[in-house]
């Protein structure tokens, strides 16, 4: 494994950007492989928690500084507390809270991957609800290498990636290139290094062009109805249409095609 310098301790643990209702989130521990500190957790924590607030809001892009998008748990902390059960109980609970406000959020994540994405860095990628990834990325959940079950990972990555493939992660705890993270499902789309910027902003602007209301409806919808059977997730479907129908947006959408004009959305 490789040792990681120490990072300034001064630094912001997250860095953010925003521009035309799309704002970044970037992971900013470098020398420490921007592993999940408790610190950084809770900044993420933080900055979604906003998110959820803000009307104006249209799309997320979760980002990372370094050749490490994000290495995982940060082991000199586990290591640190390796003797106290209520540190990792509690950081556990932090994670699980973290990746259900991602799922629970309005807005999509876009996870922006130029590097590594190891265990609970893997589980960020699963838990939103795109990625783009540069040929430089590797995906894995090596914890089973250091005899640790990536158990929180396990959750997000078992519901993207179909069950043989999250078993493969899991058991073998190798790293696998953005090609196969992409065969597999864990990937939307790979890119070279120097098109990724574009390829995220060309999808977020994409995203942020559609009706606020529709796609945070949607998403809502999407993870819902995904637990369901088949005719309970029809009869939700039938609910969220006539709801969705009658909605301000979807008759401003409406007119505006057949008008043959760019819709004005309302905010969220």
């Amino acid at each position: 494994m490789v040792a990681l310098a120490h990072e300034n301790p001064e630094a912001a643990p997250a860095l953010t950007s925003r521009a035309d209702g799309i704002l970044s989130i970037t992971l900013n521990r470098p020398k420490r492989g921007n592993a999940l500190s408790v610190a950084l957790i809770a900044a993420l924590q933080s900055l979604f928690e906003d998110a959820a607030r803000d009307r104006t809001l249209r799309v997320i892009v979760l980002a990372a500084t370094g050749r490490i998008f994000c290495a995982g748990n940060d082991l000199q902390e586990s290591r640190e507390n390796s003797s106290n059960p209520e540190f990792v109980e509690g950081r556990a609970a932090l994670i699980s809270r973290l990746a259900q406000t991602m799922m629970a959020l309005p807005q999509p994540i876009i996870a922006k991957v130029d590097g590594v994405a190891t265990a609970a860095g893997c589980q960020l990628v699963a838990a939103s609800d795109l990625a783009v990834a540069s040929t430089n990325a590797r995906f894995g959940t090596p914890g089973v290498n250091i005899g640790t079950w990536c158990a929180m990972p396990m959750v997000a990555l078992s519901r993207v990636v179909h069950r043989k493939h999250a078993m493969q992660f899991l058991l073998t705890g190798e790293l696998h290139d953005a090609a196969t993270a992409q065969r597999m499902g864990l990937v939307n789309e790979v890119v070279a290094p120097h098109e990724l910027d574009a390829a995220v902003d060309r999808l977020a602007s994409l995203i942020a062009s559609k009706s606020p209301y529709t796609v945070a409806l949607g998403k809502r919808a999407f993870y819902q109805q995904i637990e369901l059977g088949i005719p309970h997730a029809y009869e939700y479907a039938k609910e969220l249409s006539v709801r969705n129908s009658t909605a301000r947006d979807a008759r401003e959408g409406v007119a505006a095609f057949l008008e043959k004009r760019e819709p004005r959305w309302e905010p969220r």
